[in-house]
């Protein structure tokens, strides 16, 4: 079972700017609790994209620099990257049927 890749201001780079695949990056914090609710909605998108996209999840507490970089202001907060540039974004809980269809539109 494919799980995100918990991502931090130092593997950022490396792990989305410079990834093959498209990449959904959840922007959450342990206090959020609509962070918990879409969580696993993220969870199961990286099991059924596993080898399509890529998923990470950053803790906007521990990790303020890249959350400042992308303006990240209110979340869950998810960016869909592609190419290494920001190409779509999904603010506050939203069903699985959204998140699946704006990350269809990346992956063609």
């Amino acid at each position: 079972m494919a799980k995100p890749i918990e991502l931090t201001d130092d593997s950022f780079e490396e792990e989305v700017i410079n990834a093959d695949n498209p990449v959904l990056v959840d922007f959450w914090a342990e206090w959020c609790g609509p962070c918990r609710m879409v969580s696993p909605i993220v969870d199961e998108l990286a099991d059924e994209y596993d080898g399509k996209a890529k998923f990470g999840k950053v803790d906007v507490d521990n990790n303020p620099e890249i959350s400042t970089k992308y303006g990240i202001r209110s979340i869950p907060s998810l960016l869909i990257f592609k190419g290494g540039e920001v190409v779509d974004q999904i603010v506050g809980a939203v069903p699985k049927s959204q998140l699946k269809k704006q990350l269809e539109a990346q992956l063609s």
